[in-house]
């Protein structure tokens, strides 16, 4: 997925709430927009440098949104809503051997209490997918969450409900940055998620993982990882 032209320099002073940062864009101070509610303390870090989306409107409250931060020479894509896009063109470039012969057929699908991202027709049956941005990454391993998630863990009790009913069903994890060997979930930040996750994979989900090639120009699905449950 090529990013937007025109993107600006800047360094990161600060996180000032969820979904804003304050980016110091030359000499001056602005606010940018983050598309992502984690905890990112391996991205939050003053003097990063980072790429921004212009975003002119008289409707925003900032001028900005963060694209990329770069972490001892790694960039890292810190949007957590492109997964789903990511996913959706490496399906329709046929790069994802895993989903040979699927399609998209519908995507926020309501199922069993809540909504996972895409249902797909495949040649075994219908699929639904769901997936998760990753952007930690500690000692070549990718990780997720990065704090408790009850909403992750409803989406692999749907997911396993799925599957029991003789649905395909599949967790993706993107990483969204290329330093990763392997994929793991996050035991210490949320011991609940890691015991589901290994239940859903008990139960016929299919757990994988995906790492990003991720550059000023682009970030585009690269190469699947081993997942280490």
């Amino acid at each position: 997925m090529r990013l937007p032209p025109g993107l600006v320099s800047a360094r990161l002073v600060r996180r000032l709430n969820r979904f804003a940062v304050e980016v110091a864009v030359g000499e001056a101070l602005a606010t940018a927009h983050l598309a992502n509610s984690g905890r990112l303390y391996e991205l939050m870090v003053p003097g990063a440098p980072v790429l921004l989306v212009p975003r002119a409107s008289p409707t925003r409250r900032t001028a900005y949104d963060l694209a990329l931060v770069c972490i001892d020479g790694v960039w890292v894509s810190a949007d957590a809503r492109l997964p789903n896009a990511l996913f959706r063109e490496a399906l329709a470039e046929g790069r994802l051997p895993e989903f040979s012969g699927c399609r998209p057929a519908r995507a926020e699908v309501a199922y069993g209490g809540t909504r996972l991202d895409f249902l797909l027709e495949c040649p075994r049956g219908p699929t639904l997918v769901e997936t998760k941005s990753v952007t930690l990454v500690e000692g070549g391993i990718a990780l997720f969450p990065d704090a408790p998630t009850e909403r992750g863990r409803r989406h692999l009790r749907a997911l396993s409900a799925a599957a029991g009913e003789g649905l395909g069903a599949a967790v993706v994890f993107v990483v969204q940055r290329e330093d990763a060997r392997a994929f793991a979930p996050h035991r210490a930040a949320d011991p609940r998620f890691a015991a589901g996750l290994a239940a859903a994979a008990r139960a016929g989900v299919r757990v994988l993982a995906y790492r990003c090639r991720v550059d000023p120009c682009q970030v585009s699905i690269a190469s699947s990882l081993p997942v280490l449950l």
